[in-house]
């Protein structure tokens, strides 16, 4: 009883609305019904998602390349730009500074100290100077000056005697070894360099290098070049040796030795000097020049190239950066405001055009989702290496026709395209190329009964797209070729990447927002379905029955342009659930085989409504869509079960202590139809089960038989809730009048035929 109260307060309320307005009544009525903050917050917070994406607080950057400005465009403020040529030089000049990085090998002067060890070791060991070798002593010989003469053979005998007079001892042999390599320790450690093999002065630093010991780079010594470049060494190597050995002609006889035989020890490290000078120029900063306010960035009539696009985006970001705070809240509320405002009159547009879908929570999310994220791709998309805005703003509009309406569609895009293009900083040409190319995809799907219908209306939104650049581009006075070219080229390639991209998510679409394209049902009609299989093995009648009523329902449907596809693969499954009980339903019973004889009307009527609850369940075990189920659950809405009504009546009657038939037990539960094709199905799935009884099924019968079920259901509101208007009930009936005529139409008697 509350819950009948309520429905009629409700309609009172509703009722009351129908002086105003159609669009202000359902406004009203949705307000009314409450959730209405639920769902405001919900637009709240998609408005604020889309604010945040877009950065709405300060202005986008505007400019793209390729893009000829109609005027001058200078500078708003001062700003810094770097200068690439500055700062490359600069970078340059670091690398240069940068110290080359060698390896010191010490082994060869190493080896070359026990060289000098093994020579003095045969002098000492030698008796004479010819036992030693002249060749070998020339080795230890002074250079002779300009004027001298070569040495007589007794004078290089006197110096042998007194250089082995020298090292006669092992002590002073020893003493003079250790003075040699204390002379030479500096060299041993830092190394030796030729001149040859430093690198070239504009490489490299010329004054000092990085030495690190072989095999351990890791540790490195600052060491100047003069310290070990062999002609610079040399000096200080025959200054150690005298300071360290007492004999100065010894001392000079051991430097003419070693002179000739220094090696170069230090092996340049490519790689290390190459990280070094990188890390080097990379902590230099860039170089920039100043820029005047006023100063002229990108002259009127020529194409932003990538050189102006940068300098321009520096200006924009200059301009970001000085704004105050006031200005960037200003803009906040001016976007949110708009955001709503959207938002507000599309809301008002859908709860009167698809009120269900306001209702829905779960759909009504997933619309707002649908949008957040549709809007944050364009964003991402239209950076000026892409451009491809249009590719997600594509998928939302045949999303939406797909999911709701054309009308519905077009609406919702417009909106959409109006945030986008805001939001990315374009003007009115770039809302007309998108809108005009979303309206293209939007109006050529109507129906998607193949894969390749979604590439054909890519390929027609790609063509729309690329004639409203061109033209949109010639009244901006943009240069045809190759600017527009490249464009209108562009555009096209995104409307058929969109259309591909459609083909591929089509299925995901169906099972999110809960509907089904013409291919999705073709796939549900399929004969060879299991649940259609079993119906035929277990209730040949009932689906016989079904196949008939499809075929009707079918005719009806396109006569008022309705989905007649969608209305025959419901007929297919809508009494799916007679196959549980097949012998209680009069088309699978034999003659003389009526199970009901048996039952008291209460029970017989629990029979038949019964059929309704277990083919729902059997379409959710099966996994069949939303939309087929509500066939099955609306197909007799609330209507009576008049045969065992009827009976339980005139048994109630023949017993006077019988207690009153309560009608409502007797009808079905409903709901009634809430959409026009399960509206069309009641109605042809009541005349084809009454055109059976029929004796004489003749035109006129059919048409009265027709007339008066029609009426039955219309006066028992089952059409309340569907949006059948009386203009279209009429056409129905006529479309199913037609169509029973030529189910019982009247053969030829050939004349020896006989009656079986």
């Amino acid at each position: 009883m509350a819950t009948d109260q309520r429905k009629r307060t409700r309609s009172e309320r509703v009722a009351a609305l129908d002086v105003r307005p159609g669009w202000i009544a359902s406004a009203l009525a949705f307000v009314r019904e409450g959730h209405v903050l639920v769902r405001l917050g919900l637009c709240g917070m998609a408005a604020v998602l889309i604010w945040i994406v877009a950065r709405a607080w300060e202005p986008p950057f505007a400019y793209r390349t390729g893009f000829v400005p109609a005027r001058d465009i200078v500078s708003r403020i001062e700003f810094e730009q770097e200068d690439p040529d500055a700062t490359r030089e600069a970078r340059q000049k670091a690398r240069r500074r940068a110290l080359a990085i060698y390896e010191q090998d010490p082994v060869e002067l190493t080896q070359l100290l026990g060289s000098l060890q093994n020579a003095m070791d045969r002098i000492v060991a030698s008796e004479t100077l010819d036992a030693l070798g002249l060749s070998e002593w020339k080795r230890f010989e002074l250079p002779p000056g300009d004027d001298a003469s070569e040495p007589q053979l007794e004078d290089r005998r006197k110096a042998f005697a007194r250089f082995q007079e020298a090292l006669s001892s092992q002590i002073d042999r020893e003493r003079f070894m250790a003075a040699v390599t204390e002379a030479m320790q500096p060299y041993i450690e830092h190394g030796l360099i030729d001149p040859g093999a430093l690198p070239p002065e504009d490489t490299a630093n010329q004054q000092k290098i990085f030495v690190y010991p072989k095999e351990r780079e890791s540790v490195l010594r600052e060491t100047n070049i003069d310290d070990v470049v062999i002609p610079r060494a040399v000096q200080s190597i025959k200054t150690a040796l005298g300071n360290t050995i007492s004999s100065p002609e010894v001392a000079q006889r051991v430097f003419a030795w070693l002179r000739p035989q220094l090696p170069s020890t230090l092996q340049l490290d490519v790689e290390a000097t190459k990280r070094a000078q990188d890390l080097v120029a990379a902590e230099v900063e860039p170089q920039t020049r100043h820029i005047e306010r006023g100063h002229l960035l990108a002259p009127a009539g020529q194409p932003i190239g990538e050189p102006t696009w940068r300098l321009l985006q520096l200006e924009h970001a200059a301009v970001v950066a000085a704004r105050p705070i006031s200005r960037s809240v200003a803009r906040s509320l001016a976007a949110i405001g708009m955001f709503v405002a959207l938002y507000t009159l599309c809301g008002f547009y859908v709860a009167r055009r698809e009120p269900g879908l306001i209702g829905n929570l779960s759909r009504f999310t997933s619309l707002l989702g649908l949008v957040v994220v549709t809007a944050a791709v364009c964003i991402f998309l239209s950076r000026d290496a892409w451009r491809a805005e249009m590719i997600p703003l594509l998928l939302f509009g045949m999303t939406i026709a797909i999911a709701y309406h054309q009308e519905i569609a077009l609406l919702l895009t417009a909106g959409m395209t109006l945030i986008v293009v805001v939001c990315i900083g374009q003007g009115l040409p770039q809302a007309v190329v998108l809108m005009a190319a979303a309206t293209g995809a939007i109006l050529t799907l109507p129906r998607i009964r193949s894969r390749s219908k979604l590439l054909l209306v890519g390929a027609c939104s790609g063509c729309v797209a690329l004639l409203t650049t061109l033209g949109v581009g010639t009244l901006e006075s943009q240069p045809f070729y190759p600017q527009l070219v490249v464009d209108g080229a562009k555009s096209a390639v995104w409307g058929i990447v969109a259309g591909s991209l459609m083909t591929c998510v089509l299925p995901f679409i169906e099972r999110w927002f809960g509907v089904q394209t013409e291919i999705s049902l073709i796939e549900l009609g399929d004969p060879a379905h299991p649940l259609l299989q079993e119906l035929i093995r277990r209730a040949p009648g009932t689906y016989n029955h079904s196949i008939t009523v499809a075929s009707l329902a079918e005719a009806a449907a396109e006569r008022i342009g309705a989905r007649g596809l969608l209305v025959r693969v419901g007929a297919y499954y809508h009494d799916i659930g007679k196959m549980l009980k097949p012998g209680y339903f009069v088309e699978n019973q034999g003659h003389g085989d009526n199970r009901h004889e048996s039952l008291v009307p209460a029970m017989s009527t629990l029979v038949i409504i019964a059929h309704v609850k277990d083919g729902a369940d059997l379409a959710r075990q099966h996994r069949l869509p939303d939309p087929i189920i509500d066939f099955i659950q609306q197909h007799h809405g609330t209507t009576l079960v008049e045969y065992f009504y009827r009976r339980a009546s005139e048994q109630q009657e023949a017993d006077p202590n019988g207690s009153e038939v309560d009608e409502s037990s007797f009808r079905y539960p409903g709901p009634k139809p809430q959409t026009k094709e399960a509206g069309i199905l009641m109605l042809a799935d009541a005349v084809e089960s009454a055109s059976r009884v029929l004796v004489e099924p003749t035109p006129s019968r059919i048409e009265s038989l027709v007339d008066e079920i029609a009426m039955k259901r219309l006066m028992d509101g089952q059409f309340d809730d569907c949006g059948l208007t009386l203009k279209e009930v009429h056409i129905v009936k006529e479309s199913l009048v037609k169509s029973l005529a030529a189910v019982y139409h009247g053969r030829v008697k050939y004349p020896d035929q006989r009656t079986a």
